[in-house]
């Protein structure tokens, strides 16, 4: 299974290529012209198998109004997610959700943050915890449907690539300890204004794996889960948002002054 999901990767990846390609002649062509990624869309097959993991696929990103490789990405996904409710969240919608579900701590730390890729690093590991589900970075695609990749039984999944765990994909059932422990480091690393090492350190794939500590957890290697940037790039998923990328934030800039 693992040889024919890593041939489907590298074919995902020269089929994705030719779109990425196109989108330069297509954006060229027609400067103005974007797509929208719905704020919210059923699943498109209704299965009767349940699933320990809640069966929502998040995302997040600066605009749901995007460029044609960035739309064509979304399209993928849910082709690759047929049996999954998709939610994405705004900024608005994002802050809404602290303000529901999560503690008066935990909001006045997310107010503290001034960087779009911190807040949507915190709000994944919050709303995973709280609700439950799948999160996929916007930029990600699936190499494999997700109904095979998770199967009834399991409880959470971590990405892990060559290093450690990652955080462009997660999927977890809600009330998860690791996610908890998670959110009480960002939260004490924003109090104390950890913010060397950027996002990452922050509130990013550094979190997790302080969380995970040395635990023995359920995970998967990326390439038979997903890839990033197959359909997209920084040029296609800030063309809107010049050095929109996380990497050209300052670590000074990370929080709000005070």
């Amino acid at each position: 299974m693992k040889i024919c999901i890593t041939i489907v990767n590298r074919l995902i990846k020269i089929f994705a290529s030719i779109f990425k390609g196109f989108g330069y002649l297509f954006h060229a062509l027609f400067p103005k012209k974007r797509f929208i990624i719905p704020e919210c869309s059923a699943p498109l097959i209704h299965s009767t198998h349940q699933s320990k993991i809640p069966k929502i696929l998040w995302q997040t990103n600066y605009t749901n109004v995007v460029s044609l490789p960035m739309y064509l990405n979304y399209l993928f996904n849910r082709l690759m997610s047929l049996e999954y409710e998709y939610r994405y969240a705004s900024d608005d919608a994002i802050l809404e959700f602290f303000e529901t579900y999560a503690s008066k701590e935990e909001l006045e730390a997310y107010k503290k943050l001034n960087d779009g890729a911190a807040k949507a690093d915190f709000w994944r590991l919050a709303v995973l915890y709280h609700i439950g589900g799948v999160y996929l970075d916007i930029d990600a695609t699936f190499v494999w449907p997700l109904s095979q990749q998770i199967h009834p039984d399991e409880e959470e999944i971590f990405l892990l690539n060559k290093q450690h765990y990652t955080n462009y994909f997660m999927a977890t059932a809600p009330k998860n300890e690791i996610y908890k422990k998670a959110i009480s480091i960002v939260v004490d690393n924003i109090n104390s204004k950890k913010t060397t090492g950027g996002a990452y350190a922050l509130t990013g794939p550094n979190v997790v794996n302080l969380a995970i500590g040395e635990r023995e957890v359920n995970s998967r290697f990326y390439r038979y889960v997903c890839v990033q940037g197959a359909f997209t790039n920084e040029y296609f998923h800030y063309i809107d948002k010049k050095q929109g990328k996380w990497i050209h934030t300052k670590d000074d800039e990370l929080l709000k002054e005070e």
